[in-house]
């Protein structure tokens, strides 16, 4: 059995669609109590969104929580203990404005949608249940609360939006569906619930590739990569073997296991001997020019080759921004977005230069290609930053650093048929809770699969009884 996955099953599904926390006093499900005229206004507007355009779906995922007020939602008004030392500046977008060291994704902003009223309140306000909510579209079940880093992913999780696209797909002809890199958050055996099919299969699962920072060119997907010195010739040889011996085995072929674990080994065998799947991942091939705007590091090589599997028509590409181990103590963090401490001086000379150059050459690069239009572009992260300075936890105000806050984030999106240079929503004085437009990750899921024309929500479970895969939210048919 696979020990990325738990298969003890700790919730029904009776406890998994609880709903936990509010926003600002808000609650999603409020919503569903609008006047008629309101749900039929919103179902006219879904009717003429132009959704379905995106071919694919690069999801960059800033793994640890993002600070959204020292970002693209800053609070200039603000008093000092909250806005922080950054100003804000001008962008090619004349709505939006976003944080100083942002220079190169500023010349980029006519192509975006800022989404600043995100609430993803979760019962938690930390990582594990952040993930599963803003991944899924599902507020997290009570055994987030009660295991908290010791929640394993569970056989019956409510499945990764990315699963429930690449699943409504038909199959890529050299390529998974679903692709994710450059590693599995986090470190076993604390992975993060919510980036697996779960419920809908492990047949759907994500095809994971790994890189690493020592060699930011390489990536290789730990299932697809030959032993020792076998040859391709000895394995199609000893494939050659196996279908003999498995004639002898027909028995055995009457197992439903066997025939997914089969389906899993011809998938695998196909990947291997596929010429053109070597070449998507063949970053090396690409100019050293677009090498250098995107930058040397594992999460801009990483946004290099999320544009060329979009380029291929992969469905759904998950990069999840890889830590960088040399910083964590500086951050008081994994060496991510989780900056508990030195908030402003890790932002400002670590993490917002590297993102910066790498995702608006992401922006610049699909627009040139002509392929922003049909590739939808998801910035994300599990919770925003508290907007008060000062982790209690790590000197206070004087530990500079800033807390979770899974109450109030931003989201970008870009491409797919999004409108560019628009903001949607509003946060209040002080970034804590949504205050104009308020929204939750469903609505985010919402809004993904409608711009990959994933309609068909209605699933099966393993009793034949037919179930809704996301029934809360809305798609902000509005962006498009």
């Amino acid at each position: 059995m696979n020990d990325r996955r738990t298969f003890l099953v700790a919730s029904s599904c009776g406890i998994a669609g609880l709903k936990f926390g509010a926003c600002n006093g808000v609650q999603a499900d409020e919503r569903a109590a609008q006047p008629n005229a309101v749900v039929a206004a919103r179902d006219s507007r879904a009717a003429d969104g132009q959704g379905g355009r995106a071919k694919s779906v690069i999801l960059f995922f800033l793994c640890g929580g993002a600070s959204h007020v020292d970002t693209w939602d800053m609070k200039p008004q603000a008093p000092a203990e909250y806005r922080g030392p950054f100003n804000s500046i001008q962008t090619t977008a004349p709505g939006i404005q976003l944080c100083e060291h942002l220079p190169m994704l500023a010349q980029q902003s006519h192509h975006l949608a800022v989404i600043r009223s995100v609430c993803g309140t979760v019962n938690t306000n930390d990582h594990h249940a952040g993930y599963y909510y803003n991944l899924t579209g599902h507020r997290a079940d009570p055994t987030f609360l009660s295991l908290g880093n010791d929640r394993r992913p569970y056989s019956d999780d409510w499945p990764y939006m990315g699963c429930v696209v690449a699943a409504q797909r038909p199959n890529h002809a050299q390529l998974p569906n679903a692709i994710t890199l450059p590693h599995k958050p986090s470190k076993a055996p604390y992975t993060r619930p919510g980036q697996f099919a779960a419920r809908l299969g492990v047949e759907f699962d994500p095809l994971y590739v790994n890189g690493a920072p020592s060699d930011p060119l390489k990536f290789q997907a730990p299932a697809l990569v030959l032993a020792g010195d076998v040859t391709t010739e000895q394995l199609r040889s000893r494939q050659l073997l196996l279908s003999k011996l498995d004639a002898a085995r027909k028995d055995f072929d009457h197992s439903s296991a066997e025939k997914l674990w089969k389906s899993h080994q011809t998938r695998t065998l196909d990947l291997l001997m596929s010429a053109k799947a070597t070449e998507a991942f063949d970053l090396a091939s690409e100019p050293q020019a677009v090498r250098d705007r995107y930058g040397s590091g594992i999460n801009a090589m990483s946004l290099l080759l999320a544009r060329r599997l979009a380029e291929a028509e992969v469905p759904f590409i998950t990069v999840f921004w890889k830590e960088d181990e040399s910083i964590a103590k500086k951050c008081a963090s994994a060496g991510a977005w989780d900056t508990h401490g030195n908030n402003f001086n890790c932002l400002k000379e670590n993490l917002l230069p590297e993102f910066d150059r790498a995702f608006s050459a992401l922006i610049e690069d699909l627009a040139a290609r002509n392929l922003l239009d049909q590739t939808l572009v998801l910035v994300t992260s599990e919770m925003g930053r508290k907007p008060k300075i000062g982790d209690p936890r790590l000197g206070g105000s004087g530990g500079s650093g800033r807390d979770h806050w899974t109450h109030c984030q931003s989201v970008l999106m870009a491409g797919g048929g999004v409108q560019g240079g628009q903001v949607f929503g509003s946060s209040d004085r002080f970034g804590e809770y949504p205050a104009d437009q308020p929204i939750t990750p469903a609505d985010v899921t919402k809004t993904v699969y409608h711009a990959t024309g994933t309609n068909d929500l209605k699933a099966t479970d393993a009793q034949g009884r037919v179930y809704n895969l996301l029934e809360e939210g809305n798609a902000l048919t509005q962006l498009f």
